[in-house]
């Protein structure tokens, strides 16, 4: 616990700082009435604080009070305008909105952007001089951003750190979800441990997103420091590690089976779970700043299971499964061995190149928020919500001229609450309404604890520290600060607080329910569910990675880097598969008939990745492979007909699925019933193209008739157009 504090007391330094700093001025100056713009500037800038190298974050600071300032001084111009003010609020948030399909960092601050317009408002005095809020809110933006790159300066590595630790606390997790499948006592429950095993995945990917992304940034300048370096070592080889670990190389209910009389598979989940901790020990070495020392256990245990499969082996000398087991315990050691080698100091770093994304130049951003004008783009349907219910909020406020009781707390609880899916919507509706409520009580008990401005002023840097400290990982104590904070700077400009305890609560009270109706009834999630697309996308991808693989065995080599971009792809979108059933879970009623298909299309997916990832593991060990006629003869013609079935699978009916499989499981036999290639080296590749090959029956099985009706009734219409 104080080893994750202290990550987080420095993740807060920043706010913390500029916050006391703002108060003082507040108190040195005695500028109470403009104090509430001062602090909201630095809360805004905060929301907008991005990972960066240091040349890199002066650019985003830039950026930031360019779009600050405009957004402040169109808001403070419009305000009191009526139509045009109600134009100008819906036009920018559309248009931030739509921003954010650029990537995180555009969205990051677009976003900020949008609350600063908002923050304008709330902060607005009618005998207040106009220019007055947005150089208020600009002065604590720029002193958040001083005080951030000066933070930076003294802990420039400390979040690309955090990042590679949570990516090994990640791997741990997924390490542990591998390992239960070794356990002989319960193999009933396969289908749930898949599922599982599936989110760990999908947890890992993300974390690995944004190691990558941290790393891209940093390794974008010439002159790579040595830290960054060590921390692209770490992070290749926590790749590497779970490449290894998700390797599939036969049913696990049979293997369980066969060895459960043997100490081999407790030995092999022994193993799984020293190495799930080691990836823990690592993490937290990198948190506390120190080199990794490997368990004694774990080569104790490496030792073990080596005797113990000798063992087996000469036991079982004649059963099939002994090739397979012993790749197992090969990816096994792989594993062993990149942990030792994370242990050991290198005097000249590998240079490896990192791939991201990164859209730039003002023709390929247009083009990008372009491909989203449509109402299949989730962020197009969030950003006419969101447009629509800000329009409607706006017209209430001016209509019933609420401007000077804060009405416009409605709007920042929509902007805040509403999520671009249901689910997440549905959550922060909750955390919303518990954190406001109780922020309320304890708020009206202020004047009685807080006498004096320094105390306020005291009550104010607590509570805005403690929202940053929570904002991204719980909600409801985010938001119980945040309404303390408001209620205080309240008291400091002289407003009563408790004329404005009741309506702080109904504001949000409304603005909940609006983004409850919005999500609920505007252009809602289901009625635009994408499920063809994204297993169509799926399937291909999953055919990309099989393709790169197959051509790596064939040629004897490849481009490390392609590798690492078509595995990631296919990982992504079994990420993007795995949240979408996530979010029709929590709502089961909307997506019955989806639901149960979803979850067998997952566990079967994960099943095919790990097939594929054994035969991507297994890539290195080629030269004998490539130099045989007869295996370029089989194994080959029989893989490129399982990566074009995979690729057209969303296509095919069921005749033309039969027609193209049925061909596939005749060579597949004919070639294992060779007894010469089943002593040979050339038995793991071809068993792992046959595990494949038995998978896309019930993969078909499992993808829902109205993705393949649906992409067969647009060739039809392309066709007959």
């Amino acid at each position: 616990m104080l080893i994750k504090l202290n990550s987080k007391i420095i993740s807060v330094l920043p706010i913390a700082i500029a916050v006391n700093i703002a108060c003082v001025l507040i108190w040195l100056l005695n500028i109470t009435d403009q104090s509430m713009p001062l602090i909201l500037g630095v809360i805004a800038a905060s929301l907008v604080d991005l990972d960066h190298r240091l040349s890199g974050r002066l650019k985003n600071i830039f950026y930031t009070v360019i779009a600050f300032s405009i957004s402040s001084l169109v808001t403070q111009y419009f305000l009191n305008q009526g139509i045009w003010f109600v134009l100008a609020m819906t036009a920018m948030t559309f248009l931030f909105t739509m921003i954010g399909a650029v990537g995180q960092r555009y969205s990051t601050i677009a976003f900020g952007t949008l609350v600063v317009s908002l923050y304008t408002t709330l902060a607005y005095l009618p005998d207040t001089p106009w220019y007055i809020n947005p150089l208020m809110i600009l002065s604590g933006t720029l002193l958040y951003s001083f005080i951030t790159v000066t933070v930076h300066l003294c802990f420039p590595n400390r979040p690309l750190q955090e990042k590679i630790s949570r990516a090994f606390v990640a791997l741990a997790d997924y390490l542990d979800a591998k390992s239960v499948f070794f356990d002989p006592d319960d193999v009933e429950h396969l289908s749930q441990k898949q599922l599982t095993l599936a989110m760990k995945n999908s947890q890992v990917i993300n974390v690995f997103n944004e190691c990558r992304t941290a790393l891209f940034y940093r390794m974008q300048d010439n002159n790579r420091y040595s830290y960054t370096s060590k921390m692209c070592r770490y992070y290749m080889s926590a790749q590497d590690i779970h490449e290894k670990a998700n390797s599939s190389h036969f049913d696990y209910k049979t293997l369980a089976t066969q060895l459960k009389n043997s100490d081999l598979i407790f030995r092999i989940q022994r193993l799984l779970e020293l190495q799930a901790q080691a990836c823990r020990d690592i993490a937290q070495q990198l948190q506390k700043n120190q080199d990794f020392q490997p368990h004694f256990r774990l080569e104790r245990a490496i030792s073990g299971i080596s005797q113990s499969f000798e063992l087996y082996s000469q036991q079982h000398n004649a059963s099939p499964e002994l090739v397979h087991i012993k790749t197992l315990l090969d990816n096994l050691r792989n594993i062993h061995c990149q942990l030792q080698s994370l242990s050991q100091p290198i005097h000249e770093p590998e240079q490896r190149t990192i791939y991201s994304e990164n859209i730039t130049g003002l023709s390929k951003i247009l083009q990008r928020i372009g491909q989203h004008f449509t109402f299949q783009s989730p962020l197009f349907r969030h950003a006419m919500r969101l447009s629509l219910v800000v329009l409607i909020c706006c017209s209430l406020v001016e209509y019933f001229h609420l401007q000077t009781d804060r009405g416009y707390w409605i709007l920042l609880t929509i902007i805040f609450v509403c999520q671009p899916n249901y689910s997440a919507t549905k959550l922060r509706l909750k955390q919303r309404i518990i954190g406001t409520i109780l922020g309320v009580i304890v708020g009206s008990l202020l004047p009685y604890m807080t006498s004096t401005l320094e105390a306020k002023l005291a009550v104010v840097v607590i509570a805005s520290t403690l929202f940053y400290f929570f904002r991204s990982n719980n909600y409801s104590y985010s938001t119980f600060f945040i309404t303390i904070q408001v209620l205080a700077s309240f008291d400091i400009m002289g407003f009563d607080i408790y004329a404005a305890l009741l309506p702080r609560l109904i504001d949000t009270l409304i603005g909940t329910a609006l983004a409850w109706f919005a999500v609920s009834y505007l252009w809602s999630d289901w009625k635009y569910l994408q499920l063809n697309n994204v297993i169509s996308q799926l399937m291909k991808s999953n055919a990309n990675y099989l393709l790169y693989i197959i051509s790596h065995l064939q040629f004897g080599k490849g481009d490390d880097l392609k590798y690492r971009i078509v595995r990631r792809h296919a990982h992504d979108n079994a990420t993007v598969l795995s949240t979408i059933i996530s979010n029709m879970n929590n709502e089961p009623k909307k997506y019955t008939q989806h639901l149960q298909q979803g979850f067998e299309l997952l566990k079967l997916n994960t099943a095919l990745l790990g097939y594929i990832s054994a035969l991507g593991a297994y890539r290195e060990q080629m030269q004998k492979l490539t130099q045989d006629v007869y295996f370029l003869s089989e194994f080959y013609p029989i893989a490129k007909k399982i990566i074009e079935l995979l690729d057209k699978m969303t296509t095919l009916s069921a005749v033309q699925f039969d027609d193209l499989f049925q061909p596939i499981n005749i060579s597949i036999k004919n070639s294992l019933e060779q007894n010469d290639l089943l002593s040979s080296v050339f038995n793991m590749p071809m068993q792992q193209l046959n595990l494949i090959a038995q998978l896309l029956p019930p993969l078909y099985a499992a993808i829902p008739q109205t993705a393949t009706q649906t992409i067969q009734d647009n060739k039809h219409e392309i066709t007959s157009t």
